[in-house]
């Protein structure tokens, strides 16, 4: 059995199941900070602003952007704590801001997650 952890932009309508989370460093353009049901803006679960820089978004780029960025949260043992803590008692969304589904931190961030409780049982 996998964690139930759902990754979904931050603009998408419609409900959200479980602890919700958004994985950002920086707030989304244009969402209000009351209109969004969160249970931690887990800004410290996100990539350095120099790997954010250099990445950009550049789907040519999102190999070696995983890579990295796994190696950073392997560094931060207690930003990701709260996180597997809320996916082991049940489901997890990660909200993110980025336009591309495909090639964005909560996406690795999601499969990072979901390996590491797999990994525990």
């Amino acid at each position: 059995m996998t964690a139930d952890i759902t990754v979904r932009r931050v603009y998408d309508t419609g409900p959200v199941e479980g602890a919700v989370f958004l994985v950002d460093g920086i707030w989304p353009r244009g969402v209000r900070k009351d209109g969004l049901r969160l249970d931690r803006w887990a800004r410290e679960t996100a990539p350095s602003a120099d790997l954010r820089r250099w990445f950009g978004h550049r789907p040519e780029r999102f190999d070696e952007f995983r890579t990295r960025y796994r190696r950073e949260l392997d560094g931060n043992p207690d930003a990701v704590r709260p996180l597997l803590e809320a996916a082991r008692r049940g489901p997890v969304t990660l909200l993110y801001g980025a336009r591309d589904t495909e090639h964005n931190n909560a996406v690795v961030l999601g499969e990072y997650l979901r390996e590491r409780i797999a990994a525990e049982r």
